[in-house]
């Protein structure tokens, strides 16, 4: 699973380098089809990510507002923070914990460890499918999302 998270992470700074070349106000516009602007929909991936994984870890859900990552840097800044606690806990987790059921407190059902690693994933997948709509809407070339011929570190 090591692999598909490193796919993501890959694609997600590949889309923040990308944004570079955009305006504050293309960064931030409402568009259609998705959660909002570019920038918001990188934050909510990463949020997501975070909040899935420590609900599956047990642990309380860390409340991140976008009015405190409302810039193309703290976006990055929150990324690369987020992603060091979620490598260790890929790295030290079991995989007999997943048929384990989790509690969410955005959700009144539970599922299982398998379940939500499963959807973190195609989570991400589907918000940057979101991203090279838009990309192309703006007359620009999105981002590559091959996984075959990406180099992925042991994991």
């Amino acid at each position: 699973m090591m692999n598909f998270f490193q796919y993501n992470w890959q694609v997600r700074d590949k889309w923040l380098d990308w944004c570079k070349q955009l305006t504050t106000e293309d960064l931030l516009k409402d568009r259609i089809g998705g959660v909002g602007s570019i920038l918001y929909t990188l934050f909510h991936i990463i949020d997501a990510e975070y909040s899935w994984l420590r609900a599956i870890e047990g642990k309380e859900d860390v409340v991140v507002r976008f009015d405190d990552y409302n810039t193309l840097e703290k976006v990055k800044t929150l990324s690369d923070t987020f992603r060091q606690d979620i490598v260790t806990f890929i790295q030290t987790t079991s995989d007999e914990l997943n048929d384990q059921l989790v509690s969410v407190p955005w959700d009144e059902d539970q599922y299982t460890r398998s379940e939500i690693v499963h959807h973190i994933v195609a989570h991400e997948i589907h918000h940057v499918g979101q991203l090279s709509v838009w990309a192309r809407e703006l007359g620009l070339r999105p981002v590559p999302a091959n996984f075959v011929g990406r180099d992925f570190k042991p994991g």
